[in-house]
């Protein structure tokens, strides 16, 4: 038997009862936390966009068709 049996470590209490919505990540709070990543995804997608055509125009004024010539 082990010398520390007053080592109470990782005894804890007891947890509440999730819904099967919860369960599932599909509870108010899975919601909320869900929307809140689709806003940060759509909002870094319009910065890494913003960047992409900035650094279109600094390389380049002229416009080039497909084959890399001027026109």
């Amino acid at each position: 038997m082990a010398k520390g049996r007053n080592n109470l470590l990782g005894v804890g209490g007891q947890r509440r009862k999730l819904s099967r919505a919860d369960q599932q990540g599909n509870g108010p709070a899975g919601q909320a936390d869900r929307r809140t990543a689709a806003d940060q995804k759509q909002e870094l997608l319009r910065k890494m966009r913003e960047r992409a055509q900035g650094a279109e125009e600094a390389q380049g004024e002229a416009p080039q068709d497909a084959s890399g010539t001027q026109s």
